[in-house]
Formats: structure tokens, sequence, C-alpha cells
């Protein structure tokens, strides 16, 4: 769940980046491509392929959560499409014109959309359901694996790496203090 934790940071990310793009307000073409970076190597390579190879097939192989399973997978290959359109319209040139700066924001928008109740319903269904068709062993053994995969593509601390590469970012944007979202009440 920490993984969802890094993807909203980033999601928080977009929508700061899409706020600005739509109020014609300064905002760097590298803000949506090191935060499109961050998907496509930490979410997408890295999360959604040890689901897509570890989770998943449990699920399909005891008949449970199959439809959730379908939907989710579907999900994953367009969340890699609009990260792929994110990551080309992620250039000063594409920000200084009008149409590409409405299909950037428009291709955030989607991604946002979708992976807000995407990790949602993982959180909520997906992941306690994992614990009634796994033993204790087995759920403990890829939860080593995981840890595995991600040292061998990351390196050791590799998720907070990629915690403080979204903190960056956040202080680019003037959004890393929490503070600024407590609403004034």
């Amino acid at each position: 769940m920490r993984e969802h934790g890094l993807l909203n940071r980033v999601l928080l990310v977009y929508e700061e980046g899409i706020r600005r793009l739509e109020r014609h307000e300064e905002v760097s073409a590298s803000v949506f491509a090191s935060a499109a970076e961050i998907i496509r190597r930490f979410i997408e390579d890295y999360h959604e392929k040890l689901e897509e190879d570890n989770l998943f097939p449990r699920f399909e192989k005891a008949g449970k959560l199959v439809d959730l399973v379908t939907v989710l997978r579907q999900q994953h290959q367009a969340g890699r499409k609009l990260t792929a359109n994110i990551q080309r319209l992620a250039n000063p040139r594409a920000l200084s014109r009008d149409a590409d700066r409405a299909v950037l924001a428009g291709s955030v928008r989607q991604f946002i959309r979708m992976y807000r109740p995407h990790e949602a319903r993982e959180d909520t269904v997906l992941f306690p359901a994992l614990h009634k068709i796994v033993k204790a062993k087995e759920y403990e053994e890829l939860g080593d694996a995981f840890e595995d995969r991600e040292r061998q593509l990351f390196g050791a601390d590799g998720f907070e790496k990629m915690v403080e590469r979204v903190a960056g970012i956040e202080r680019e944007l003037a959004i890393y203090d929490l503070s600024t979202f407590t609403p004034r009440v």
C-alpha cells in the first residue's frame, strides 16, 4: 500500500500541473516528464508488473474476483497508453501550443480519474482478499520476493529514493508543505 501512497503523491503533482495548465500559469514540462517517468518505472514497470505476474494469476486460478482482475488489467494497459501520451507531450514545444496543452491536460485528467478508483478498489477489495486465497507463509514469501525485486530494479532504499524524487517535484510546484492543503475554516 505504500506504493499506492507514492502514486497518490504523483496524482497530486498531476492535479497541480493541469490546474496550472488550465489557468495558463507557468508550469515546467519537466514536472510532467519527471512525474510520468516515476509512473512508468515504479508504478507500471514494477508495481503493476508484480500484480500482473504474481497476484492476478492467483485470483484467476482460485476463481475469485476474476471480473475485478480483468478490469484492473485493462486499466493497467490504458494507463500505460496514457503515460506514453503524457511523456510524448511533456516538452516545452508541446506546452507552448494550446492544442497540445489541452491534450496533455486531458490525458492527465483521464489518468487521475481512472487511478483513484483503481487503487481504492485494490486497497479495499483485492489486497484484503489475497489473505483468503494464499496461506500466511506464501503471503510472506510474496512480500520478500517483491522487496527483492524492488532492490534489483532500484537499488537499496529504492522506494525511499522514489519518494524523494516526488518530493522534489512537489517542492518545485510549492505543494510539498502539507499545510498548503489545509482549508481555512
